[in-house]
């Protein structure tokens, strides 16, 4: 059975959806597209040859059985409860909300309607962190005891996005957040985050800051470290390693290509990918296998409403810990 999907919004991220969902995503199919530049929906129409038009007749459309919300986030939670009105089982781009009342209010009309809903922690479906989360859940590691996690972009993003992006927890971090709880397999009870301005003077006068080393305590005890850079001028940088009684298990970065060069003055080796796209396009692909399964057998998607909710909350938590210098129980 083809999944057939109505994407909502295709600037960067939603036409790479747009694009991976009609070409290489075996089980879904691309029928409607809409977004707020009329002009944005109708060249992606044109070149996808499906059909576009307003939300309300994405959402009305017989031939939408989910839809992909991939707007700016401050119209996350209205379409989410639109979508779940109209009994669209519901992709949704991270967060859901900034505000966690908003949130609740989203996710408690996806309940209401019994819709399937997954929420955009991609990074999840990465092969390299899978594994090791898979090597927790299997019990390889012993009991887990310190978890260690690096997240550094290799440029920050325009000013502009920062103002309006609730800074980093709630924008960067919030990824780490949900590997926390995804490797950890346990729950996190307090927080408490340091960060400063590193980078750009400009981060600070937007109230946020480009340089940050969080600390997470677990319910099952085990202790996280993040450490977040807007800045890491060797590439985009993300690895993962967790250790317990009895070992460890860690993701590394993959080059952008496998090429090595050893001669008298030593060893050269390719760069980091740059962007993350250029990184994380296989788990993108295996995030939408797993949503698509799920909506044709019925089955509840694995990163569903608990997962959009908490690493929110853990984000929020996050900044009155740096605003108060103190560690913050959630």
């Amino acid at each position: 059975m083809s999944v057939r999907i109505g994407v909502i919004g295709v600037g960067r991220i939603g036409s790479m959806h747009a694009d991976l969902l009609a070409r290489q995503v075996p089980d879904a199919e691309v029928t409607w597209v809409n977004d707020a530049h009329v002009p944005a929906a109708a060249a992606t129409a044109t070149r996808l040859q499906v059909a576009s038009g307003s939300v309300e007749q994405l959402l009305a459309a017989p031939d939408v059985d989910a839809v992909a919300i991939c707007t700016s986030t401050d119209t996350h939670a209205d379409l989410i409860v639109a979508a779940a009105e109209a009994g669209k089982a519901i992709f949704c781009e991270k967060p859901v909300s900034l505000d966690l009342a908003e949130v609740d209010r989203a996710l408690a009309a996806v309940q209401a309607a019994g819709v399937a809903f997954q929420i955009g922690f991609n990074r999840r479906f990465d092969p390299a962190h899978a594994a090791v989360a898979r090597a927790v859940a299997e019990g390889e590691i012993g009991e887990v005891q310190i978890l260690r996690i690096t997240s550094r972009d290799p440029a920050p993003p325009p000013i502009e996005y920062v103002r309006t992006s609730g800074g980093i927890f709630l924008d960067m971090t919030i990824h780490d957040f949900d590997m926390a709880r995804f490797v950890a397999q346990s729950e996190v009870v307090e927080v408490y985050a340091r960060g400063s301005v590193r980078v750009n003077p400009e981060f600070g006068e937007a109230n946020d800051v480009d340089t940050a080393v969080i600390l997470l305590e677990h319910e099952n005890g085990c202790l996280t470290t993040i450490d977040n850079s807007r800045q890491a001028v060797y590439g985009y940088d993300q690895r993962v390693e967790v250790f317990g009684s009895a070992g460890m298990a860690a993701s590394e970065n993959p080059l952008a290509h496998s090429t090595i060069v050893r001669t008298a003055t030593g060893l050269r080796a390719a760069t980091l990918p740059y962007f993350f796209l250029e990184r994380y396009i296989p788990s993108y692909l295996r995030e939408w296998e797993a949503f698509t399964t799920a909506v044709a057998t019925g089955t509840t998607p694995v990163v569903g409403p608990v997962d959009a909710r908490a690493p929110l909350v853990i984000g929020l938590a996050a900044w009155q810990s740096l605003r108060e210098g103190r560690p913050v129980r959630l």
